[in-house]
């Protein structure tokens, strides 16, 4: 059974593993392909439209099928590898251990954001930014830039404590667990996290940063701790809503997975730590 652990807790060789995972997937071309349907869905993905991977209630059920389907690519290189998820509730400053020259690398420098240190610099010559918004080809970060904090252990708390996954008109201005957990509302988690490291995690190709996966397991196992604590609380809507995916809909761009499907993780993986016991 594949253990996602923290990214704080793993070894020097864990870290190793799973840094030379990534950077084979990026060498054989396979990792761009992620890059590239990120970004489709995210640029189609629209308040008044058809929307899937953002912006709507199937946010977490997609992004726990994308992440699953990396995480295979990953173990296909090495099966020991797993996705650590990344704690930004205590790991929260640009001197966090993620941050460091043999893991992630640390932020871009002033004049262009280009990061200059670790395996995904452009001085390794390993990450070449193929997917992109613009002409710059480099690996790019702005740690904390403009005074901006990451979001806290109290407001990851009272999302927590919302017992509605998703309200009508189900997007960016719904109520409801889901819309506050993915940012467009309230305190604002996830997207206020892709504006802290800045650079292509602020844009649709932000799986060109390999923070990405870390950050979005987190969000996964946030999602985990919601469904544990709210067990009544059922993925909304059920049926019959136009520009959404309900509860027995097929997700594009799968053609055999349902959010229903994606409801319990446990049967891919497990997280290192229980969920937060029920209220």
């Amino acid at each position: 059974m594949t253990v996602r652990k923290n990214q704080a807790q793993l070894s020097s060789d864990e870290k190793r593993r799973f840094v030379n995972a990534l950077l084979t997937l990026k060498r054989n071309g396979r990792y761009d392909t992620f890059v590239t349907t990120h970004n489709a869905f995210i640029m189609s993905d629209i308040d008044s439209g058809d929307r899937v991977g953002h912006r709507s209630p199937s946010f977490l059920p997609w992004h726990r099928r994308f992440l699953i389907e990396f995480e295979r690519a990953l173990q296909s290189v090495d099966p020991s590898v797993a996705l650590p998820y990344w704690d930004w509730t205590a790991d929260r400053t640009t001197a966090s251990s993620i941050w460091a020259a043999d893991f992630m690398g640390g932020t871009g420098r002033s004049r262009d954001g280009q990061v200059t240190d670790g395996p995904f610099s452009a001085a390794r010559g390993a990450w070449p930014i193929s997917v992109r918004v613009d002409g710059r080809t480099f690996l790019r970060r702005d740690l904390g830039a403009g005074g901006r904090q990451l979001p806290t252990k109290s407001e990851v708390d009272t999302v927590l404590a919302m017992s509605t996954y998703d309200t009508a008109p189900w997007n960016s201005s719904s109520d409801g667990f889901r819309n506050h957990l993915e940012g467009w509302r309230g305190v604002n988690l996830h997207n206020r996290v892709h504006v802290w490291v800045g650079g292509q995690m602020a844009t649709g190709v932000s799986p060109n940063d390999p923070v990405f996966w870390m950050h979005h397991a987190f969000i996964d196992k946030l999602w985990s701790q919601w469904q544990t604590r709210h067990p009544g609380s059922p993925y909304l809507p059920a049926a019959g809503t136009p520009n959404v995916v309900d509860l027995r809909d097929t997700m594009r761009p799968w053609n055999d997975v349902t959010p229903a499907d994606m409801l319990d993780h446990t049967s891919h993986y497990t997280y290192d730590l229980p969920a937060a016991p029920a209220a």
